[in-house]
């Protein structure tokens, strides 16, 4: 099984696909987990397994007082997983009638989920404030995709714009963008991996963010990689050296989770910059535009190959180890660091308890 980096924040769910009367159940990092909407507008998260006889709590209801009941036996548990009402006998609660609760904060329009036993901290979460900055007309579809593969897989496959000359031909790159210079840092805790080529043809996916006269310019791509696997991609065209202030384009917006070994969460969405007219409906018009054009290039052309990519590495029925190519550095740079946190908090804890002490409740007695 993949060890995962855990005392970190990992994206759950847009802060908009939580109901406010219904919980929602999502698999992160292998644990099963209930997210539900509390009074006060915040998000709950709970293991999703009822103590008594493992119901998932997901199909339950939510109750006044911040409360999610058991579909099964109708006992509730408070936003903390402590069970805070037992219908049956008495009434009495088992100390051991409780579920792990996980800390829940929004921020930038996203509900971010801390999965490990550290305190958590809030400064940590990977800054997406382009989200908070901008006016609805200039952010693309908030969207999602759950793929069949690893999340190191897509991560993979964002942190090299090179194949975008490839799979993506026409839509966000070509054969302009083949040659690049490529600068890599890490700066903040976060690595930095520039690719700009020079004298390139616009690929559609940028026409409507360019003004018509320009024909050729620059293509470059500014990507942000913030542990564990949020990924900011400022994509643009003009400007020398890739400066967005003289160019137009947007911030893509990644951010990858991990459901299982084999499977992920992606929500994806892009904020436009530089607009080249005040026109309402034509900014409308374009940041719709966008929205479909990505979620094609993601879903139609990405998730097709590295789907195969996951089914291919399984088939081979041992670990492969991919030939590396110049374009991988960036690749390389990201999974290095991660691998190295992952040895430190592996090493500060022998044994990280995910879970409470499950006991089996004993059968109480009723009089009639």
């Amino acid at each position: 099984m993949t060890v995962y980096l855990r005392n970190a924040w990992y994206a759950a769910f847009w802060d908009a696909d939580i109901p406010a009367d219904k919980p929602v159940a999502r698999t992160i990092l292998n644990e099963p987990l209930v997210f539900f909407r509390k009074a006060d507008g915040s998000v709950a998260a709970m293991t999703d397994r009822c103590p008594h006889r493992f119901a998932m709590l997901s199909m339950g209801q939510v109750k006044e007082g911040d409360r999610i009941a058991c579909p099964y036996h109708g006992l509730e548990f408070g936003a903390d997983g402590r069970c805070v009402h037992n219908p049956h006998g008495k009434g009495a609660i088992p100390e051991a009638a409780r579920v792990r609760a996980y800390p829940v904060v929004q921020k930038h329009s996203v509900l971010w989920i801390w999965m490990g036993d550290r305190e958590p901290d809030p400064a940590r979460i990977p800054d997406y404030s382009c989200f908070d900055r901008a006016q609805p007309v200039q952010v693309s579809k908030r969207d999602y995709l759950r793929m069949n593969a690893s999340c190191d897989l897509v991560m993979n496959n964002l942190l090299d714009t090179s194949h975008t000359s490839y799979l993506h031909n026409g839509i966000l790159g070509g054969t302009d963008t083949v040659v690049a210079e490529t600068r890599i840092e890490e700066k903040d805790g976060n690595v930095l991996i520039g690719r700009v080529s020079q004298d390139s043809a616009i690929p559609s996916m940028y026409r409507d963010l360019t003004p018509p006269e320009v024909q050729r310019t620059t293509k470059w791509n500014l990507i942000r990689w913030s542990v564990p696997s949020a990924i900011l991609i400022q994509g643009g065209v003009g400007g020398p050296g890739g400066d967005p202030s003289q160019g137009w384009g947007y911030d893509g917006v990644h951010l990858l989770t991990p459901e299982t070994d084999k499977t992920m969460h992606y929500h994806f969405a892009a904020v436009r910059w530089n607009l080249i007219t005040d026109d309402v409906a034509e900014n409308e018009r374009i940041r719709d535009h966008i929205s479909k054009m990505r979620r094609f290039a993601f879903a139609e052309q990405d998730a097709p190959v590295i789907e195969a990519q996951q089914r291919a590495m399984e088939a081979a029925g041992r670990p492969l180890q991919p030939v590396m190519l110049t374009v991988d550095a960036g690749m390389v740079r990201c999974r290095r660091l991660l691998e190295r946190l992952i040895q430190e908090e592996q090493a500060a804890t022998d044994t990280l308890n995910t879970q409470a002490p499950t006991q089996t409740l004993k059968p109480e007695t009723t009089s009639c």
